[in-house]
């Protein structure tokens, strides 16, 4: 009897180019420097778009398309598909990687979440202590960006040691965790129960699915969309639906490819190269203008969300790791440097897209919205600028050591 092949999405999806020399486009796309340059050009287009043409652009995002406008389906459809990839991220960390030794992972951990908790801080204090602050926006300096941070690291870091990417790895996906729990927790309004309870039916009926090993996809798309309707209908962010059903995907230490390494293979390029961009396209079209870009550091909701995402995240994340180190036998990984960590600290400050969707989600409808979004995309170019520089300081400071490991056989 012949047995039947798993589904996989990238035979139908995506066809092989031609030739063994061809570039296939979803390696292209599954590439770390290639998905932060799309998210940084449709940023681009999105902030000329609105500001060049404000009407169409408006036009576009509040068409509605079904129960939807584009730009809903873009921060409660499509942005599901990106955090089911970031929950079989978390898997797959959770299963083989770092994070399961939490011991050896204690530093990035601790500092991961005193890299949340000092933005938050500061946030709140620039809010609490001036007039007209408004506390709603403590959420938005606390993530990181994994996608952006790690292509920054990508390009400016190929000289720097191998365990200052999995630090950053490590710390960007305890990041998420965490701003995956503040969406759950702390932006959920108007719960219904009974399709609360429908969304957890269909991920347990996923959960046994796994364990009985059934591959086939078809059983398993028709079931994320209905899981991902039921969480909207429940007043519990949908994106929510992806972060549980990427955790809930089979894998073990043992024989990780079946099947969260193949889902992982093919959803990939479609949240690096689809649904990250279209978001970043409907969420960072802001107006600029001489106010505005006044307001950055004079009113209290951005100048809170930059101060907690250029400065909070570096106090947070330096010294939670100098702390841990300090106070336990955790140490950093081969190579590491306190400076290199620094570098890296900088580059957390890139909130970027999880920092974008808390912003729609705590001021959506408010005068607060478009300075918090333009705080966000402001600080995340600080972030980005000055964690290159440093970076590429620190890289020549290892370029000796790095030389001498490529000239070994």
């Amino acid at each position: 009897m012949t047995s039947r092949r798993p589904f996989t999405l990238r035979r139908i999806l995506f066809r092989p180019a031609q030739g063994a020399d061809a570039l296939h486009l979803p390696e292209v796309l599954r590439r770390e420097t290639t998905g932060g340059f799309l998210m940084l050009f449709a940023t681009v287009v999105a902030l000329v778009w609105a500001n060049a043409e404000p009407m169409a652009y408006q036009r576009l995002a509040h068409h509605q398309l079904g129960p939807l406008s584009l730009a809903h389906w873009a921060t409660d459809g499509l942005l599901t598909v990106f955090f089911f990839s970031a929950g079989m991220e978390l898997k797959r960390e959770l299963t083989e990687g770092s994070l399961s030794r939490p011991a050896d992972a204690l530093v990035p951990i601790v500092a991961a979440v005193c890299g949340m908790v000092v933005p938050a801080g500061i946030y709140l204090a620039t809010n609490l202590l001036v007039d007209g602050g408004s506390p709603r926006g403590w959420a938005i300096p606390m993530a990181t960006d994994i996608a952006f941070a790690l292509a920054v690291l990508a390009i400016v870091g190929n000289r720097l040691p191998a365990a200052l990417r999995a630090f950053l790895l490590t710390l960007a996906i305890v990041d998420d965790l965490g701003a995956i729990l503040v969406i759950a927790i702390g932006f959920s309004h108007g719960i219904n129960l009974v399709m609360l309870a429908g969304a957890a039916a269909c991920m347990a009926l996923w959960w046994l699915m796994q364990r009985r090993r059934i591959d086939n996809g078809w059983f398993y798309v028709p079931l994320f969309v209905l899981t991902w309707y039921l969480m909207l209908q429940s007043g519990v962010h949908a994106t929510i639906a992806g972060v549980g059903l990427g955790l809930l995907t089979r894998a073990t230490a043992e024989t990780l490819d079946e099947p969260l390494d193949r889902w992982q293979h093919n959803v990939q390029p479609w949240s690096a190269g689809l649904v990250v961009p279209l978001f970043a396209l409907f969420a960072a079209g802001v107006a600029i203008d001489g106010d505005a870009l006044r307001a950055l550091w004079t009113d209290p909701v951005p100048l809170g969300v930059i101060l907690g995402l250029v400065a909070g995240k570096i106090i947070g994340v330096y010294l939670g790791a100098r702390l841990t180190a300090r106070f336990t036998s955790a140490e950093l990984g081969e190579g590491v440097e306190w400076g290199d960590l620094l570098a890296v600290a900088q580059l957390a400050g890139i909130g970027f897209t999880v920092s974008l969707l808390i912003s729609e989600l705590a001021f959506a409808g408010t005068p607060e919205l478009a300075p918090a979004k333009m705080a966000v995309l402001t600080a995340s170019v600080i972030a980005a600028i000055t964690g290159s520089i440093s970076l590429m300081i620190r890289g020549r400071r290892h370029a000796p050591a790095a030389a001498v490991a490529v000239e070994r056989p």
